[in-house]
């Protein structure tokens, strides 16, 4: 895939899986610790550790200043082995700073815990440019929807922005003048997802198995 330019307003699907196809995610705590690093890693001020700035809290030293984002996160899916997300870049370089810090605190994290070194992603992040809204609309379905994509049976998955409504991680109130209301949008996720299935084998390149 060739490389990109990350201009700020616009939009982008970045996602990345598990080197070899490995398990990047084995656990609830993983799963949450990539969602709580993506918080935390989005601030023009870098955050050294997550550890650190959670001991910090502990004692109660507050914040200097309100986070000042570098990236607006508009959808997100983690599945065992890979992650989607759909990045509004807000600062020049913000997408690429944003990767590169949670790619590399999340795989500290992972290489630490399990006795391992090395590289935990394949390669560098992947990244499409989506150049109008419709596409920003059906990108946000698949990447909501990802998890059914690959068959997981629980319409309730925790770890889609859209069934985790945590408005630091993801804003899907963009899409409210399409739709309704929220039911509305989750039925057109599920039309998208069952259209994708049924074209399997176009998808291949977006789809990360």
């Amino acid at each position: 895939m060739r490389k990109i330019s990350f201009v700020n307003g616009e939009y982008y699907h970045v996602y990345n899986r598990g080197v070899e196809k490995i398990k990047t995610f084995h656990s609830n705590f993983d799963f949450l610790r990539f969602c709580k690093s993506m918080e935390e890693f989005n601030d023009i001020d870098p955050v050294i550790s997550l550890y650190i700035k959670n001991r910090i809290k502990s004692v109660g030293v507050r914040p200097l200043q309100k986070k000042r984002r570098i990236v607006e996160i508009v959808s997100y899916c983690l599945i065992p082995n890979h992650f989607h997300l759909i990045l509004k870049q807000l600062r020049e370089g913000g997408i690429s700073e944003f990767m590169k810090r949670l790619s590399g605190g999340y795989t500290g994290y992972f290489n630490y815990k399990n006795k391992r070194s090395g590289v935990l992603f394949q390669g560098k992040f992947k990244s499409i440019h989506i150049d109008s809204n419709d596409y920003l609309l059906y990108l946000s379905a698949y990447v909501n929807g990802n998890f059914l994509v690959h068959r997981i049976n629980n319409r309730k998955w925790k770890y889609s922005s859209l069934n985790n409504k945590n408005e630091k991680l993801s804003n899907l109130r963009i899409f409210s003048k399409e739709f309704k209301n929220f039911k509305d949008y989750k039925k057109y996720v599920s039309l998208v997802v069952k259209g994708i299935k049924e074209k399997r084998e176009e998808m291949k390149k977006y789809i990360l198995e």
